[in-house]
């Protein structure tokens, strides 16, 4: 790896020296001393002991006795420690890669409860009973409980009874909240989602900037902030507006290698999704993101229409209905979530195998996080894109009319050519998403552009022809869109261009060698380049820029990419080429492991029903695989598996073992008819070494 994908790690003087060192004492000293709580709440001596259970241990420990992994991945160990011994932290590491940990695990080691601040407050629940899973004490508040759900969360906390609580950034700032949180023992702050807080970002929450109150009003307690997008911009102003410039900075890769990047023309988009999920996703958990809540309904219908589980979400439904909605996701496999920008932030399905982007996203970070969502598990996952003509024209209008100065429409417009660039571009797909966030990669091999290099011309003076029919236009006073423009270049003689005399134009006729989906293609990487732009009218119509000049001159040179060839619309063809999250996971199985992963899903989707949680929060499809693959007979064999917890061995381990028509091991290695050496260290055996990776963890990391 090169130096900045491993990590960039700042620290100041006073960080490492006087601040941590002071953290330091408290912890070894059990903490700043709490006011006594209120009647009822004191802590009986088991409540003590259980409290005391991981607090001053080593951080490997905790991690191999709660999660079940060896190790800690790539700088996760450095932030977990540094976090540990009272210090500050900025993380910046890509979805799946293990953020989570980097506060979870320090919160246990340290005496009292780690804060989390959350925007999701619909998630809330189902982090709450992943980590329970785990045998983690955490709780939330929120706006959903009621007043004795949030008293005995209250009384738990004050009690030292929580690990983890997770609270909304609005919550937090309130006077009773701090009140409480004065009364108890605060280990550390997590800001999760720190991205929200960048003014100009694509995830902008206002309550995010009163989290600076955390740095003034508890000092002592190590705050650690993080964000799976943010560009060195954005970072800097994450650490400015979080007081955190002294903290320690981890950027981590940005790449997610499983995921295959995917753009093409748009040309009936639905019928193109329906396309993609019936030939490649047959059977898989997706997400499709719409620009407009009309367009989600929609899709959602033609999709059920088309007999593919679909449920749409939108900030316009009944809350209840999203949050039913949201739950069937989680929980349910094979389901299509279509939904508008609203949905995604938080959600921890590690199956999601698609995500499908109808309409251009407006900058690189909400592309690069929405289609983050797939493949959280690191099997091979699809982030694809319908992009054309229509979707320049509408977010080159939105830029130009939305409210704020001009600095404000500049830095949208900045965002939007970016998005463009990426849409655009003839080399590698990856290379130039990584490259927007500052990280230098080679060609991946892995995305369309690497796959099947796409042909590029010179497109001068096709651009020239176009230019000077606007300007033929111009000159008689007149504008009109793209497709009145092109009639005029093919030369056709539509009643609406005889009626207007554009027959007599020079122009007339000129690109008639041009098809007209090339001559749109065109046109959509002109607007792209800002080499010609959409009128404010309302109507669509084009008009010249600044850089025109130079391409009517000669001066400016207009390489363009060849419009690939309309695909045929595969609407009636039913045959699935995917065989479903569950085939990708066991795709290299033998026939009889392959049949016990398929007995230990089946099992699983009982357990998560009858417990109302996500197949996940039970065992991931990975942790599922290693089982059916290495076929544990006892629970020491079972607890050799990467990502089987103490908590998680206890609760699960005779069901798994009975699954895998093993019987209810005990552990010892007796009885089991293997021989002496089955009840053995079987981890000891196992070459690959268990570690905190993007494929086992549920718990939002």
């Amino acid at each position: 790896m090169s130096e900045r994908t491993t990590s960039e790690r700042t620290m100041s003087e006073r960080t490492t020296s006087e601040r941590a060192s002071a953290r330091r004492g408290d912890r070894e000293g059990g903490g700043r001393p709490s006011t006594p709580s209120p009647a009822g709440t004191e802590m009986r001596a088991e409540e003590v002991r259980a409290a005391a259970r991981f607090a001053g241990r080593d951080p490997v420990e905790v991690l191999r006795e709660v999660w079940g992994y060896e190790g800690f991945r790539g700088d996760q160990a450095a932030v977990v420690q540094h976090v540990v011994d009272g210090g500050d932290a900025l993380v910046l590491m890509p979805t799946g890669a293990g953020k989570s940990l980097c506060y979870q695990v320090p919160a246990l080691v340290r005496p009292g409860t780690g804060v989390v601040v959350s925007p999701l407050i619909a998630l809330m629940q189902d982090q709450v009973d992943a980590l329970s899973a785990l045998g983690v004490r955490a709780g939330f508040l929120n706006s959903s409980q009621d007043a004795g759900a949030r008293r005995a969360t209250e009384e738990a906390f004050l009690a030292g009874e929580l690990d983890l609580l997770y609270l909304a950034p609005e919550r937090l700032v309130v006077r009773e909240t701090v009140a409480l949180l004065d009364r108890g023992t605060v280990a550390l702050f997590a800001i999760d989602e720190a991205h929200c807080v960048s003014q100009w970002g694509h995830d902008f929450r206002p309550e995010y900037l009163q989290l600076a109150l955390l740095e003034e009003r508890w000092p002592d307690v190590p705050r650690i902030a993080l964000t799976a997008t943010a560009t060195e911009h954005t970072r800097a102003e994450i650490a400015t507006r979080l007081q955190l410039e002294d903290a320690l900075q981890v950027v981590a890769s940005f790449d997610r290698p499983n995921i295959r990047y995917r753009i093409e023309p748009k040309d009936n988009p639905r019928a193109q999704l329906l396309r993609l999920i019936r030939t490649e996703h047959d059977g898989d958990c997706g997400i499709v993101y719409c620009l407009s809540r009309n367009s989600v309904e929609q899709t959602a219908a033609f999709l059920v229409g088309e007999d593919i589980p679909a449920l749409p979400y939108h900030a316009g439904l009944d809350r209840r209905v999203r949050q039913e909605n949201q739950a069937r996701f989680l929980r349910e496999d094979g389901l299509v979530m279509v939904a508008t920008i609203a949905f995604g932030m938080g959600i921890d399905k590690p199956d999601v195998r698609f995500v499908a982007h109808l309409d251009l996203p407006k900058s690189v970070e909400g592309y690069y996080q929405e289609t983050g969502r797939a493949g959280r598990d690191g099997l091979p996952s699809t982030a694809w894109l319908a992009y054309g003509l229509a979707d320049v024209v509408q977010q080159r209008r939105l830029i130009d009319t939305s409210d704020g100065d001009a600095a404000h429409r500049r830095r949208l417009t900045a965002h939007l050519d970016a998005m463009l660039a990426l849409c655009e571009t003839v080399t590698c797909r990856r290379q130039g998403l990584l490259a927007y966030f500052g990280q230098p990669s080679e060609p991946c091999g892995n995305c369309d552009t690497c796959l099947t290099p796409p042909q590029t011309w010179d497109g001068t003076v096709a651009a020239q022809k176009l230019l000077f029919t606007v300007v033929r236009l111009d000159q008689r006073g007149q504008r009109y869109g793209v497709g009145h423009v092109v009639d005029v270049l093919r030369g056709k003689t539509t009643p609406r261009v005889t009626q207007l005399g554009h027959t007599a134009l020079s122009t007339f006729g000129i690109g008639a060698d041009t098809s007209e989906a090339e001559w749109r293609g065109v046109v959509r990487q002109l607007l792209a380049r800002e080499l010609l732009a959409v009128d404010t009218d309302g109507y669509g119509t084009l008009r010249l820029t600044e850089g025109s000049a130079g391409v009517l001159r000669g001066a400016t040179p207009v390489p363009l990419r060849r419009e690939e060839p309309r695909r045929p619309s595969s609407r009636g063809d039913r045959r699935g080429g995917g065989s479903g999250s569950a085939g990708k996971a066991a795709a290299d199985l033998d026939g009889d492991a392959a049949a016990r992963f398929e007995a230990l899903r089946a099992w699983r989707a009982t357990t998560a029903r009858e417990q109302g949680v996500p197949a996940y929060v039970v065992f991931h499809d990975a942790t599922l695989r290693d089982i059916a693959a290495r076929r544990p007979a006892t629970t020491a064999e079972l607890a050799g598996v990467s990502g089987v917890g103490a908590a998680k061995l206890e609760r699960y381990g005779a069901g798994v073992l009975a699954a895998l028509g093993a019987g209810p091991g005990t552990g010892d290695g007796t009885g089991d008819g293997r021989g002496d050496d089955a009840g053995g260290d079987a981890g000891a055996t196992d070459p690959r070494s268990r570690v905190a990776d993007d494929e086992g963890l549920a718990l939002g990391v």
